[in-house]
C-alpha cells in the first residue's frame, strides 16, 4: 500500500486534516500505522477521540513506534482509547 484508499469527500476539514497528516508523518511505518488506522476510522471518531489522535499525531515517530510495537511503554497520559484502537487495529491487520 502506497498511500490512502479513503476518500476525503464527506469529512469535515479536521478529519480531512487529520487523514492527510496520518498519511504524512515522514517514517513509512508510522505512515502505514496511522494511515491505515485513519482510512478505515478517521469518519467515525468523536470530538474527544479525534483530540487524543490528535495528540498521538504529535508525538515523534521512533517513539510512538515503539510504543505500538512494545518495546516502549507507554506513557499513561498518551494510553488513550483510541491509542490502544490503533495499536490493537495494525497488531490485526498491519503488515
Amino acid at each position: 500500500m502506497t498511500g490512502t484508499t479513503r476518500s476525503s469527500d464527506g469529512l469535515d476539514e479536521r478529519r480531512r486534516r487529520l487523514l492527510f497528516r496520518s498519511w504524512h508523518r515522514g517514517i513509512r511505518e508510522i505512515d502505514l500505522i496511522m494511515g491505515r488506522f485513519a482510512d478505515v476510522h478517521i469518519a467515525d471518531l468523536t470530538n474527544a477521540e479525534l483530540d487524543q489522535y490528535e495528540a498521538l499525531l504529535e508525538v515523534q515517530e521512533h517513539e510512538l513506534l515503539g510504543w505500538v510495537m512494545g518495546q516502549i511503554d507507554v506513557p499513561p497520559d498518551q494510553d488513550s482509547g483510541v491509542f490502544r484502537r490503533m495499536r490493537d487495529f495494525h497488531l490485526k491487520n498491519g503488515q
